[in-house]
């Protein structure tokens, strides 16, 4: 299984202003799919979102690459 809390917040923590408040969890649910969720500062969030949500989908289109070989489902939200 891909790390993908490191890779999710090696991303992150390069956007924002605050890279030390970057918290970024991930837990299995019933379905087998890894959820990943993104806690950042306040001020950070719309940094992360960007316009219209393209770089929230931009780091979720990257750790759905990082799942493909493993065969695995992986779902990137954003606290």
């Amino acid at each position: 299984m891909p790390d993908y809390n490191g890779i999710v917040e090696h991303i992150v923590k390069r956007l924002v202003n605050q890279p030390d408040k970057v918290e970024v969890t991930s837990e299995r649910n019933n379905g087998g799919a890894v959820m990943v969720t993104i806690s950042t500062a306040v001020d950070d969030v719309g940094r992360v979102i960007g316009k219209r949500g393209a770089t929230i989908n931009s780091v979720r289109l990257i750790a759905k690459a990082a799942a493909i070989k493993p065969g695995e489902k992986v779902d990137v939200d954003l606290a």
